[in-house]
């Protein structure tokens, strides 16, 4: 009994503490539409604000909370949703999620930038003059004062949100701004003063979290952020908007957790269990409980970048492969090897193309597919091609896998899904030493062709070119035929596509595998690339980054994919020799993802553009040296603006011939001539 008690107290402590944490991410989440994927890290940022009010300039600790608690962090949330979320609760789900998860990353970036890397020490609150803990006996076990505050701090939040949404004008204002803004304003409330008042109460509720965990966990970028997966959790037990449910949810996983720990032994075969319960307590969740019809947000088309014609895919591939191999030929064996890295990088964010640039559908784990194609091609022990062809198959088997389960669920809750299974990949998996080997490494060989291995590093890079123009080729080509249409269909309206017979449940499995298996075909050759293969190159945290910069560059886009892969290879060649730079990178990564999540043409549209007006003034000044002559027909360049057609084609930007009716000649430039007769019915449908 006495051992029971032993593991319940910290249980209790921990579950109170994300029992905080998700009463904010709820309370942010039925007030405004948005889910904050970075509610941890506004908690990581406020915690180590507490610790430079606290340790660094010495001011009280009781000062040090009001100081965050009450002025920075609710100004912070007004802030943000001035800035930042406000109408983004009116976007669709791939917007809202890109921009919180920019914060996420950009505020891990601010984080290493104003605090660099080393060791910080923040006491228990209430600390002795040696900085320990004061406990007080509980029978045969102790009960820390730190744990004592916490599970008072989670009653009286529980209770101070009970009274503010239930007793108070704001609470009812706030419940009224849920469920019709419109219907609110017109009885004279204000939408936008309750959200951002709800912003900033949800900030303070992170802050209060992670201040309560950080004697515990420590001062850790990753520690703390990440620790909100627990929150994500419990929130998901209260389907995002009963509190009571929630706290319910965030106790039993504190508790499940501390049993875990206690009763499992280190050498039982359920050992690897102990590091996953959050993300499968997350996945449980998503999958076993009814899913809320999730008010994100209006259905809106995003606008994509024009796709080329074949003949132009051929030349444009053509140009790369010669312009990568004059880049190329001069580099030594460290650049080739970061060449390469950048090549896979593309291709992986070509599958994000396929998948959230066509599909409307958000991964936070695609290089986890990645790391599958590799694991699958360096265990296979067959570098052929035979070899990279099953390591893609598996690659979309396994996608297809995790879409399976989740069949019903869309949007966040597909989002959030994928997160728990690239952290349950990444803790249960890829770091086993039954995966990578007992040295956390495992060896690859180089892709061979015929019985002919490809030796040199160069040669290599240029095949990994050759696969990353196919690749883009062909998923171009898909957005060319029919399923490209019905991609974009399922995305700017899957109720108008429900209504008209279409299954989105299968056919998002197969998009799911389809693009997990573009992403396995890059994990492969990348393994073939380096030689040796670990752990560390596939974390979780990393689909992040790739993610944000996908769209930043365009996630719409092979040229946007392109570019993004070059900017995620540059990006620890930036911070490795200097961690503030480092995080001053990450920070305008996830910033610039923040403003760019709107646009999911991203930095690869103003290319286009500036194409475009280059196109049109050589145009032009061919048109002011053709001589007019006569015709029966006449034609003019008319500008045709680049727009998407739900569910239709993606027309070329530029200048396109369009014949003129002749009689037309004051408006065209032409030569008036009279009428001929009508076009045959033939001639008319060719004409559109």
């Amino acid at each position: 009994m006495d051992t029971f008690i032993a593991y319940l107290i910290p249980g209790i402590f921990s579950g109170a503490a994300y029992a905080i944490a998700a009463s904010g991410l709820v309370l942010t989440y039925t007030t405004t539409r948005v889910f904050n994927i970075a509610h941890g890290a506004f908690g990581m940022v406020m915690s180590f604000i507490f610790w430079d009010f606290s340790q660094k300039q010495g001011l009280p600790v009781w000062l040090s909370l009001i100081l965050v608690l009450g002025i920075v962090a609710p100004l912070t949330g007004f802030l943000i949703q001035r800035f930042i979320a406000r109408g983004l609760g009116e976007a669709p789900v791939s917007v809202s999620l890109v921009v919180t998860v920019g914060l996420f990353v950009g505020l891990i970036g601010a984080a290493q930038a104003i605090w660099p890397p080393e060791p910080r020490f923040v006491p228990p609150l209430l600390a002795d003059e040696m900085g320990n803990d004061k406990s007080f006996p509980v029978g045969e076990t102790v009960v820390t004062a730190q744990q004592l505050i916490t599970v008072l701090a989670s009653i009286g939040v529980a209770v101070g949100l009970y009274l503010l949404l239930t007793r108070t004008r704001i609470g009812t204002a706030m419940r009224a701004s849920v469920d019709n803004p419109e219907l609110l304003k017109l009885y004279g409330g204000k939408p936008e003063t309750v959200a951002a008042l709800s912003w900033a109460i949800g900030i303070s509720l992170a802050a209060l979290g992670g201040i309560l965990l950080v004697p515990v966990v420590g001062l850790d970028y990753y520690q703390l952020t990440l620790l909100v997966i627990n929150a994500y959790a419990a929130a998901m037990v209260g389907r995002l908007k009963n509190l009571p449910l929630t706290f319910v949810g965030a106790m039993g996983l504190g508790i499940a957790d501390s049993f875990a720990l206690g009763y499992i032994p280190t050498d039982s075969v359920f050992a690897d269990i102990r590091p996953v319960i959050p993300p499968l307590f997350l996945f449980a969740a998503l999958v076993l409980l009814p899913q809320a019809q999730l008010r994100i947000g209006q259905v809106k088309g995003i606008v994509s970048a024009p796709v080329p014609s074949v003949p132009r895919m051929v030349v444009s591939g053509g140009v790369f492969l010669v312009v990568l191999l004059a880049v190329v030929s001069p580099m030594s064996e460290a650049r080739l090897l970061l060449v390469g890295t950048a090549a896979t990088y593309a291709m992986v964010m070509l599958s994000l193309v396929l998948l959230t640039g066509y599909g409307g559908h958000v991964s936070l784990a695609q290089l986890t597919f990645a790391g599958v194609g590799a694991l699958a091609y360096a265990k296979l022990d067959s570098p052929n091609l035979y070899g990279l062809l099953m390591s893609a198959l598996i690659a979309v088997a396994v996608g297809a896998l995790v879409a399976l389960p989740v069949l019903r669920l869309t949007g966040l809750y597909l989002a959030l899904s994928t997160l728990a299974f690239g952290v349950l990949m990444d803790k249960v998996v890829f770091q086993n030493e039954r995966a990578f080997g007992f040295g956390g490494a495992l060896e690859a060989q180089r892709l061979s062709f015929f019985g002919n291995t490809v030796e040199t590093t160069q040669a290599y890079v240029m095949v990994m070119g050759v696969f990353f123009v196919l690749v883009a080729i062909g998923i171009l080509m898909l957005r060319r035929g029919v399923l490209g249409r019905l991609l974009v269909a399922m995305r700017d309206s899957p109720a108008a596509c429900g209504t008209l017979g279409l299954d989105l449940r299968w056919a998002r499995v197969g998009l799911f595998g389809l693009s997990a298996g573009v992403a396995g075909l890059a994990g492969a050759l990348f393994a073939g690339l380096r030689g040796t293969i670990g752990a560390a190159d596939f974390q979780y945290f990393n689909s992040l980054p790739l993610l944000l910069l996908a769209v930043v560059f365009g996630v719409t886009s092979v040229t946007g994919a392109t570019l993004g892969g070059i900017g995620l290879m540059l990006l620890p060649v930036l911070s490795g020799s200097n961690p503030i730079a480092g995080g001053i990178v990450f920070l305008i990564i996830g910033f610039g993802a923040v403003f760019a999540g709107r646009d999911p043409n991203g930095l690869a549209n103003l290319l286009f553009r500036l194409g475009r007006v280059l196109q049109a003034r050589v145009l032009d000044r061919i048109d002011l040296n053709l001589p007019q002559l006569p015709s029966t027909t006449a034609f003019s360049r008319t500008k045709t603006p680049t727009r998407e057609v739900s569910g239709g084609e993606l027309f070329d930007d530029g200048y396109d011939e369009e014949p003129v009716p002749v009689g037309a000649g004051a408006a065209s430039g032409g030569v008036a001539e009279p009428a001929g007769p009508p076009l045959a019915p033939t001639d008319q449908k060719g004409v559109q």
